[in-house]
């Protein structure tokens, strides 16, 4: 809501939960005058509560709303959360007992039950508890914004008996309404109850798009019923697959917990993990990703794991057909990443079919050309939202003219260049998710780590935005994410 612009874009942007800390202490409803009132996080648009005053839920509690299922699980969730979660704050906040009566009911009521969770959902609520009722009220548009309100009203109850703040007027609503997470499983597997906590944070954060970066060039743990070879002889193990049952699984969990699921499946670069199952479709798979002696620009990936599909060979569009449709099956989300990243010239230059139509006069960016032109169309008429990483645009090397991508088909997700990449797509046109390197990327331990790190043997004007030579360097400290004004310019 307010504060969602820390993890935002002109559309969205992918970053980790914020988490609020507590600590579980039995004790009375005691509070200090050594500190500011309690802040809720995110920060709603409208917190006016003029008088800090407190007062003692009601053992018997309980929560009225409407019969919705996810609607029925959140209340459920939250009123035991509630009940049981007597948290309380790392530093007293500064409140006073009130005589009001102790707290019996929170009353919610929603306009429309039956909004589905979708892109640009209202989720905009207000909460309101008095000091002179039992009764508190959360008003909201929609299932998801109840949900939303929720959560703020458990972050206004702590201690043990429960207080719960009164007096109190919070309206809210997202500045930015796909706020998402991404979550790489082709790199590292993630068994599902990981995933499904991961989810549950987001939700306490607001967060409400679970980005699903399922497969890459490392594996391919994604079982397609029409093609189970792929995960078979591209994952890590019978043991790291993620079946079609438990993608249900997740989706529903999200659902429960206001949260989409967005698959992406990177093609044509990152897909090594193809080449088990079809090898023939792959150029550079199984390789060295840097050649001994040969220059930075001359890699084959920009990391361990090679390959990228060849658009040129007659079964990699079949194949394309089967897992696009495979995915569209089990994922009913509007959305679909389909990647586009990192294409890198010398591994499409290995390739003999590559090589013969570059001899004739074609380029790289017409092998891209061909490549989309197929795919995009397939996706939109799936009734899809494609989503591509920038690179598909604003490559230096490999790159399609944007007018093959129709704006309202199509979503960009920046990474690169910080704000420039963002303005560029803008420009163009496009909605951007951004995600930039430079500020939010949260895999990078502490800071710079990679022997081929720009900073140190590339000259000061093509290093990062950041000011350090790749994109976990430097370390990205709170202070940068959260000083990254997404909206400049």
């Amino acid at each position: 809501m307010g504060a969602f612009r820390i993890v935002l874009s002109h559309c969205t942007i992918q970053m980790a939960r914020a988490i609020i800390f507590f600590i579980s202490l039995s004790q009375l409803c005691l509070l200090s005058l050594q500190s500011d009132p309690i802040n809720v996080w995110p920060k709603p648009r409208i917190f006016s509560w003029p008088k800090p005053e407190a007062t003692n839920l009601a053992a018997e509690f309980k929560i009225q709303a409407p019969m919705q299922t996810q609607l029925s699980s959140a209340v459920d969730r939250y009123l035991k959360l509630i009940k049981s979660e007597h948290h309380h704050h790392l530093v007293r906040p500064s409140i006073n007992i009130s005589s009001s009566p102790p707290l019996q009911t929170l009353s919610i009521s929603v306009d429309n039950i039956s909004v589905p969770l979708t892109h640009g959902v209202n989720e905009s609520y207000s909460l309101t508890i008095t000091s002179d009722e039992n009764t508190a009220y959360l008003v909201a548009s929609t299932v998801w914004g109840a949900m939303r309100g929720l959560e703020t009203f458990s972050q206004l109850v702590w201690g043990n008996p429960s207080c719960v703040a009164v007096g109190i007027y919070v309206w809210d609503e997202p500045l930015f309404s796909h706020r998402g997470l991404l979550l790489d499983t082709s790199r590292n597997y993630y068994e599902v109850d990981d995933i499904l906590r991961t989810i549950s944070a987001m939700s306490a954060n607001k967060l409400n798009v679970f980005h699903w970066h399922i497969t890459d060039s490392h594996s391919f743990p994604l079982l397609l019923p029409s093609d189970p070879n792929l995960a078979a002889k591209g994952s890590y193990g019978e043991d790291y697959l993620y079946t079609p049952s438990d993608v249900k699984k997740i989706i529903e969990y999200g659902l429960d917990y206001g949260v989409r699921v967005v698959p992406e499946i990177d093609t044509p670069g990152h897909s090594g993990s193809w080449a088990g199952a079809h090898p023939e479709i792959v150029s550079c798979a199984n390789k060295f990703w840097w050649p001994a002696g040969t220059k930075w620009e001359d890699r084959l990936a920009s990391e361990p794991g090679t390959g990228q599909l060849n658009p040129l060979h007659p079964k990699t569009f079949g194949v394309m057909i089967n897992v696009l449709e495979n995915v569209a099956s089990i994922f009913p989300e509007n959305f679909f990443h389909s990647g586009g990243d990192e294409i890198l010239p010398a591994c499409w230059k290995s390739d003999s079919l590559i090589q013969s139509f570059l001899s004739t006069g074609g380029t790289l960016s017409e092998v891209l050309e061909k490549f989309i032109n197929f795919v995009f169309p397939f996706i939109v008429a799936l009734d899809k939202t494609a989503i591509y990483w920038e690179d598909v645009i604003l490559d230096n090397e490999i790159k399609v003219d944007p007018s093959y991508l129709y704006p309202e088909y199509t979503i960009f997700q920046s990474w690169k260049n910080g704000i420039e990449s963002t303005k560029k797509i803008v420009q163009a046109g496009y909605r951007v998710i951004v995600s930039s390197s430079d500020y939010y990327y949260l895999d990078c331990g502490h800071g710079g780590f990679l022997g081929n790190d720009s900073l140190y043997d590339q000259p000061p004007e093509i290093q990062k935005a950041a000011g350090g030579g790749s994109w976990c360097s430097p370390f990205k400290t709170w202070q940068t994410v959260y000083n990254y004004d997404i909206t400049e310019g």
